[in-house]
């Protein structure tokens, strides 16, 4: 579905992704992890279009989406839960679902895209808060409601940076399991994260980056088999 080869994004004289290829096949989850500055955030920006490639291909169901609009991304089928969140937070629950649903209409979406209320149905904590202020929100509440709105446009891919940050460790246990219910409906996932432990075990691969290169890449079984992921990644 997705296809990501040999990507170079240059900030100035700073090599931020220096020749990263991936891949993500229909129905997968994968996952992307590694240390602040790994080239992780800027990965996903180059995919929507946020920064401009120095080099490299990058290509949604055979198609090349370099410089596409990210307007033009949620009509193709690709919606992105951005890093921090991002909601307007003097307006209302609902009216920042609307919003999302609105974005969806205006791109000319034809997929099947869920109603408000149809995702306020995945989400009961924020049907009972549909009325409140959304700054006035906890941090995990806010991070469904960027997921609940990432949703309305009906994705057949979904991007995600960093959905765990900043949050209590109870709260990232609701967020994998939101992904993983996402994931075993068919919804396919690109997960952007630090928390190594919890992407290898829900992602069906998952790729680790490093000063703006891929250094591994593997399933949850063959990157725990490795001393130098184990020992750097997950404590072992």
């Amino acid at each position: 579905m997705l296809v990501v080869d040999q990507l170079k994004v240059n900030y100035g004289a700073v090599n931020a992704l220096d020749g990263v290829s991936l891949e993500v096949g229909e129905g997968e989850a994968i996952g992307a992890i590694g240390p602040n500055g790994a080239g992780k955030s800027t990965l996903l920006a180059a995919i929507t279009g946020m920064v401009k490639p120095a080099r490299g291909r990058i290509e949604f169901e055979g198609k090349s989406i370099v410089g596409t609009s990210p307007e033009k991304l949620v009509e193709r089928g690709i919606s992105l839960v951005p890093e921090g969140r991002r909601i307007f937070g003097p307006l209302s629950v609902a009216e920042n679902l609307q919003l999302g649903a609105t974005v969806a209409a205006r791109s000319g979406v034809e997929r099947p895209a869920p109603s408000v209320d149809e995702v306020l149905q995945r989400f009961p904590a924020l049907a009972a808060l549909r009325a409140r202020q959304a700054g006035s929100l906890s941090g995990g509440e806010q991070q469904m409601l960027a997921i609940a709105r990432a949703l309305l446009s009906g994705p057949r891919l979904l991007l995600l940076d960093e959905p765990s940050l900043g949050l209590a460790p109870k709260i990232v246990d609701d967020v994998f399991t939101l992904l993983r219910d996402l994931h075993g409906e068919g919804t396919t996932i690109l997960l952007i994260e630090q928390n190594a432990l919890k992407t290898v075990r829900f992602a069906d691969r998952t790729y680790v980056l490093r000063t703006g290169n891929i250094v591994m890449t593997g399933t949850r079984d063959d990157l725990s088999q490795r001393t130098d992921f184990a020992e750097e990644y997950l404590g072992v």
